[in-house]
Parts: C-alpha cells; structure tokens; sequence
C-alpha cells in the first residue's frame, strides 16, 4: 500500500531525506534545498514507471536537516556510501576499490580490508582509503610492510623467524629496541597513509638520518637505512605511475539517456595522455542525476582541477563548491565548445553510443555516426512522389526497422491540396499529414526520416515538420550522385558507393519508390 504522505510532516529546510521499506531497510537516499516540495513531487502522477515502483515500496520517510545545500550534496554522498540503498546510483564498472587496514593488535600489521555491500569492513583497527587502483596497491602492499619493518605473522612467534634474517622485520617478538621501534615505523606509516606526509619529504628525511648515521660511523644503522630508501624508491615508481598529479589532471565525462537509464563514460588525462576509461550506468530514479552521479563518483575518486562534461549538471555551482572544499583547490567544471577539449567529448560520445548499439547491426551504427543522429536508427521512414504526366501524381512512403522493409508500415497518399508538377509541394503535404496524424494519436516518432531529393525536398519536408511541431532527424538522398543532404551541414555528405550506412537509406528510398510506383500505375489503371 502506497504510503499516505499527506500524514507526514515534511520540513521546508535543506536536508536529506530517507526512504524505507515496512521492513525498515533504506530504499532510496536523497537530497533537496526545500525537502517539504521534493518528497511531495513523488507522490505525483507524472513519474516515470521506476520512480513509481520504488514509491509503492516507501513506508516510512526520515529527516536529516543541514544548514545549506552543500551540506546536504555531502551528507547524502556519505550515507550512500555507508549504507548502498538498492534506488540509488550505483557505479555499475564493476571496479572495487582497495582500503589498508592497520590492525589494533599490542603490534599492529597492515592488511587489505574492502568494503561489504553494507559498508562495513570486515576486522579492527584503523582503515585508509580508498585506494582507486586496487590490484597495484596490493602489490605494493608488501613493500610497504617491508619498508616499515611491518611484521607478517598471525601470532608472534616464540623466536625472530625468518623475516628478521632477511632484514623484513626487527622482531619486536624478541627484541627491546624493535619494541621501541615499531610504534614509530607504524606511526610513519599511518603519517603517509594518510596523506599528512608525503613520500617524497620522508624519504628526504630518511636520506639525512643516512648521511648523518654514517658521519657518526654507525655503518649498519647507514646501511639499513640505504635499503630502506632503495624499496621506497621502488614505491615511488608505482606512485607516479598509478597517481595523477594534482592540478595537472583533466577528468572527462559524457552522459547519455535512453529508457529511462543514464549512461556515463569517463576519461581521465594525465600530462595530456588519456590514462583510464571507466563506463557506469543508473536508472533515472527520484533524484537520481547527472549531478548526484559526480557528486557520488567524487566521494571515493580523487578530484582534479578541471571537470569537462558533455552537458552542465543541475546545481554546478554548488558542485564546485563542494569538490573545492573537499580538495583544497580549486575545481571548475565545463562544457567545451571547440578545440581538443571538444574533440575528446565528441569521442567520448562516439564510445557511449557503441556502448548501448551493442548487437545492433553496423550499418545503422555507421549511418548514425555518419549523420550524427543521437540515437541508431532502428526505424527510418522514407518519402517519395510518384508522378506520370500532371493528372497522376502520388505519395509513397516506406519503413525499415533494423535495416529490413516493415511492410505494414508502408504508406501511400494521393495528393490532395497541389495541382500540377510541384514536388517541393507535394513533399511538404504527405509529411505534414503523416506526422501530424501521429502526433495527434501519440504514436512513436521514427529514428529517421528519408526524402528521395536533394536540398529542395529536404527544405520542404522540414517546413512541413516545423509546422506541425514535431521534432525528428530528417536527410534527403538525391539519385543523380547519391548525395545525402543535411540540414546542419552546408555540403553535400558523399559516401563511398559500396559503405553499407548508403546502402541503408539507398534501400529505404528504393522501396518507397518501387511503392509508390505500383500505387500510381494502380490508380490510373482503374481511372
């Protein structure tokens, strides 16, 4: 049973609010500026089939006011993360990110701990992260315990093992001064874990403590030391390979949507080379958005300066605020008109529309690149007109769905408000009441329409589409020299004549003029 929510009392400040099933489980986290005028909109008619699934299920709704929206950008991003509620964005890339764990044992070792689905890690102590590139980090989870002197063991044992020989580990099992030692190698530890030391000052740091042992001929205690700066010189390399340098760093992201579902691509560049390419997916339910999307990505995801995207996300401004705050910097986020910034935006798109073609046939994946259409076009209808003399002039319309004829879908059409030899004329009248008549029975628009003609047809069929308000991507393919006319392209688009995207539209043209053909040689035989 739907929840009556008009029994809840609903604040009108910034906040998140939480959604729960009858079982108390959390369905859906959100945020809102007036929380009152979000949770409402949930209860209206006009949501989409998801929405309204996850609104049969809602029980009981809880409240967590915060000063500002900002507050509540980060407040939702959090409980998302700690509690992974079913309705909210997941960041389907099938990527899991790596945490360390410094256990709280009397001496403490370094672990790999990851999340649950709940949010929880698995074991105590004190948990870093998250580490983005988990399989790296693992490896170099080991020269991190061996630069620290980290022991290994389960149980200390009753004697230094083997890891004391090969100088792994200082036997805090055996010796006083390892004791004495280990709190400072692991609080050395944590300093660059957390990010309040970085490797490079530490590293500085050691490299004095060397000269210095050896100008006081401590000869072992300079010699250690030495091997310790030869395995962090070893870190070093996988850092600076697996860590983008702040401010240097662009993250591009382009946003797609189609049935109700949001598809996402991102790259990231590094020194101008692209370094990672990651695809997610999200369904289009409450709040769920291009800017929820970042600011959840950006929760677990180091932030760089510049963030270029295809489209700009709802509340930017504030997006930018929240990520400047959380990095120390400042982020801007952009959409670009031209130069190379464009160029890979446009790529990024080009690889999101392969992403979703997926097992469509490549002639309509090529025909859409070619024409620059937003979606493949699976549906195309194509126009023609049929004249004999100026008494017999006809319509004729076909329809291909995936690239084959659909022939109950073709059409014919006598002529009715134009005398004479006037196709320009013609054209506009059999498209303005074709799609007229399905805008007027909510009928599906096609992907596609075709005109057999060259700029002058194509002019008047999207007069014709104009007038009737109906907004569809329209070409026109002149036979003379195959050419296909684009409304936002000044020159003719030439395709080689084997490229299967032509022989896609040569095929729809040729049915419709074989169609329209018959319907003339039918009317004037029985005339």
């Amino acid at each position: 049973m739907t929840l009556d929510i008009s029994k809840i009392t609903i604040p009108s400040h910034p906040g998140i609010y939480i959604m729960k099933d009858s079982g108390d489980k959390i369905l859906y986290i959100g945020k809102a500026k007036n929380l009152k005028n979000r949770v409402k909109s949930y209860f209206l008619k006009n949501q989409n089939y998801k929405t309204q699934k996850l609104v049969e299920k809602i029980y009981d709704i809880e409240f967590v006011l915060t000063d500002n929206e900002e507050e509540a950008f980060l407040l939702e991003a959090n409980m998302i993360k700690r509690y992974r509620p079913p309705y909210n964005i997941e960041l389907k890339d099938q990527q899991r990110y790596t945490y360390l764990r410094i256990t709280n044992e009397q001496y403490p070792r370094l672990m790999v701990a990851r999340r649950t689905r709940t949010g929880e890690f698995l074991g105590g102590g004190r948990v870093y992260g998250p580490f983005t590139h988990g399989s790296s980090k693992m490896l170099s989870i080991g020269l991190l315990r061996k630069t620290f002197k980290i022991r290994i063991c389960k149980k200390l044992p009753k004697e230094a093992c083997l890891e004391y020989h090969i100088g792994n580990c200082e036997a805090p099992c055996q010796f006083k001064q390892a004791q004495e030692n280990y709190g400072k190698n692991i609080s050395e530890l944590e300093s660059i874990l957390k990010g309040k030391q970085r490797l490079e000052d530490f590293v500085n740091k050691l490299d004095k403590e060397m000269k210095q042992a050896s100008n006081n001929r401590q000869y072992e205690r300079a010699k250690e030391i030495h091997e310790t700066l030869q395995r962090l010189s070893s870190l070093q390399i996988k850092q600076n390979m697996e860590t983008p340098r702040v401010g240097s760093d662009e993250e591009y992201f382009g946003i797609t949507i189609k049935d109700q579902t949001a598809y996402v691509m991102s790259f990231r560049l590094s020194n101008g080379v692209i370094k990672d390419r990651n695809k997610f997916s999200f369904d289009l339910v409450g709040d769920n958005s291009f800017s929820s999307f970042l600011s959840q990505y950006y929760s677990t995801n180091p932030i760089p300066k510049h963030v270029i995207v295809n489209e700009i996300p709802e509340k930017k401004e504030i997006l930018e605020e929240v990520f400047s705050r959380t990095s120390g910097f400042k982020v801007n986020i952009t959409v670009p008109m031209s130069g190379k910034r464009r160029e890979i935006i446009d790529l990024i798109m080009r690889n999101i529309s392969l992403t979703i073609s997926k097992g469509a046939d490549p002639a309509l994946v090529e025909l859409q690149e070619k024409l620059g259409l937003e979606n493949i076009p699976k549906t195309i209808e194509c126009f023609d007109i049929s004249n004999h003399g100026e008494d017999y002039a006809v319509g004729s319309m076909s329809c291909l769905v995936d690239g084959k004829p659909h022939k109950s879908g073709y059409r014919k059409f006598k002529i009715k408000t134009v005398k004479g030899r006037d196709d320009f004329a013609m054209i506009n009248e059999i498209v303005k009441r074709r799609y007229l008549r399905l805008k007027e029975e909510k009928i599906d628009l096609p992907d596609l329409v075709l005109i057999d003609g060259g700029r002058g047809q194509l002019n008047a069929a999207l007069d014709a589409l104009h007038s009737v308000g109906v907004k569809v991507p329209c070409v026109s393919l002149a036979k003379e020299n195959e050419e296909v006319y684009h409304p936002k392209v000044n020159k003719p688009i030439i395709m080689p004549k084997n490229n299967p995207a032509l022989k896609i539209l040569q095929y729809a043209r040729d049915e419709a003029h074989r169609f329209g053909v018959a319907y003339n040689r039918a009317i004037r035989k029985f005339t």
